[in-house]
């Protein structure tokens, strides 16, 4: 079926026989988008069209096409029409899985998707009736970015920027999804990284200011699109979160995304039927956590655990990786995920991750759903690299944002908390509740005991006849003091849980934490 509204089979007879059938002639030349050849060219390249994309990303046949033949006329002396040229952006509402979302496609067969081959109002429309209707919205992205043939179709200059596009208020009312699906560049960057999730596809997308043309004419540098801004470029610089191995990835990995949040912020994300045991134990959590403190662990499959089977949807696994973000269900009930990791940089606070976290958090608070933090936090990112980097500042940023969250949030402490990073677990201040929970494998601090031992006590254990030795025994002696049990003692810890507990407890306290979301933020999913 057509990702397009079906043109019902209507008698075109009678007194407007003539512009019905007009109406019928504008429908068509529109759906032909750039031509038979430059569809083909598209398809030959691996790619679908526009509206393949919407058919395959909505429900079959729910595609509401708006602004249908918007484009360019070209009429003979008595000026009846001759022919169309559509605008190259594809508008409408559908429904994904059931719900009602607004979708906006950049047609790339008509002048490779460029602003020169559309009108701004249209894809504009879309935008403003997604914060209209409070309806999620995705931008299917696949343009060359602005044209300096512009200047010859308007006969003058355009200051950029555009007055009516709501795009910032969009990312505080309703989910935004970016997906880039070729070249985008200029307005087709910021269009991806405006949202709440981007992905891109590997080797056939590419994000960046301006193309390898652009940056030859500045720089004097000859560099491939993919070296300049593909997916290798962005699992580092972190502006997309993920990538995807083909089209249809990147559309599945919108519907997974989508399935979490709620319409808009005024509203709370749904429940799924649940199909996992709130009480499964897992038996094997007991030892997740190795005895050696220098060893690690795999923190997602704790996640895996922990959550509803097949629950777990990361974001952004390869930028800022010593913290894992994701969204996941407890029970049915969304929530999101923050974890350390200590595979990456110990686990520690970098900038990249700060930056990660913080974007989460927001997430998260602009669309109701509760956090939990699994906790193995060493402390800060140390050394020359992340001083210069501002790796402090980040973290501050983090504080704040933090603290400014007001959705419920739980804490457990698998292994380490030290230093400001490690007291960044959860908000702390009234009217915030810092419910926390931790593993016997917990330690906390105000500097790891390894570290601190050497600093504290380096006269000491130099003098040593067997420093080493002398070392271990001050060591096993903080550790002792420092276990997780005399923070119990003084209430410095709500409870120390054994780790096949944690299911049980998190599915609990998801059921009081929805009830407090419904009770704060109005209109229930």
């Amino acid at each position: 079926m057509n990702a397009t509204t079906p043109s019902l089979e209507l008698d075109a007879s009678g007194e407007w026989a003539d512009e019905l059938a007009e109406l019928q002639q504008r429908r068509q030349m529109a759906a032909r988008m750039g031509g038979e050849e430059a569809v083909a060219r598209h398809k030959a390249r691996g790619r679908q069209t526009a509206r393949e994309r919407i058919h395959t990303l909505l429900d079959t046949g729910s595609f509401r096409e708006l602004g249908r033949i918007t484009g360019r006329g070209r009429y003979d002396e008595e000026g009846r029409l001759l022919d169309l040229q559509p605008v190259n952006a594809i508008i409408g509402t559908g429904r994904m899985e059931g719900r009602r979302i607004v979708v906006s496609a950049d047609d790339y067969t008509i002048r490779a998707g460029s602003s020169e081959g559309t009108l701004s109002d249209k894809w504009i429309y879309a935008e403003r009736l997604a914060l209209a209707q409070h309806m999620p919205l995705v931008r299917l992205v696949d343009t060359a970015g602005g044209s300096v043939k512009l200047l010859m179709q308007q006969a003058a200059a355009k200051i950029p920027g555009y007055g009516n596009w709501p795009g910032v208020e969009l990312l505080k009312t309703v989910p935004v999804v970016g997906v880039a699906l070729g070249a985008c560049a200029g307005l087709g960057a910021v269009k991806v990284l405006l949202s709440h999730f981007s992905v891109m596809v590997r080797d056939q997308a590419q994000v960046f200011a301006a193309g390898p043309p652009v940056v030859k004419q500045a720089y004097g540098i000859d560099v491939d699109k993919n070296d300049l801004g593909g997916y290798k470029v962005h699992r580092k610089s972190a502006l997309v979160h993920n990538e995807a191995v083909d089209e249809a990835d990147a559309l599945r990995q919108v519907r997974q995304f989508l399935s979490y949040l709620p319409a808009s912020a005024h509203r709370l994300p749904a429940r799924m039927t649940p199909t996992d045991d709130p009480g499964r134990a897992d038996d094997w959590l007991k030892n997740a956590i190795p005895h050696d403190r220098r060893k690690i662990y795999d923190p997602r499959r704790i996640m895996a655990s922990l959550f509803d089977r097949d629950s777990v949807f990361e974001i952004g696994r390869w930028q800022g990786g010593s913290i894992i973000t994701a969204l996941a269900r407890l029970d049915g009930w969304p929530v999101g995920v923050l974890c350390s990791d200590p595979k990456v940089a110990g686990g520690a606070m970098t900038l990249a991750a700060a930056y990660k976290t913080e974007r989460h958090a927001k997430l998260c608070d602009t669309f109701g759903l509760p956090m939990v933090n699994l906790v193995d936090q060493p402390g800060n990112a140390t050394g020359p690299e992340a001083e210069l980097a501002g790796t402090l500042l980040g973290a501050v940023r983090v504080v704040q944002t933090i603290e400014d969250v007001r959705i419920p949030w739980l804490s457990i402490i698998l292994r380490r908390a030290f230093g400001m990073a490690g007291g960044m677990h959860a908000p702390k201040y009234f009217p915030a509740l810092n419910h926390r929970f931790a593993w016997p494998s917990a330690r906390w601090g105000s500097i790891p005991i390894e570290g601190g031992v050497d600093a504290a006590h380096k006269a000491e254990i130099e003098a040593a006849a067997d420093p080493a030795a002398a070392r271990a025994a001050l060591e096993a002696r903080y550790h002792r003091i420092g276990s997780p049990f005399r923070t119990a003692e003084h209430f410095g810890i709500l409870d120390i849980i054994d780790p096949r507990e944690t299911r049980a407890l998190l599915c609990d306290w998801m059921a009081d934490a929805r009830a407090v979301l419904e009770n704060t933020r109005g209109a229930r999913a």
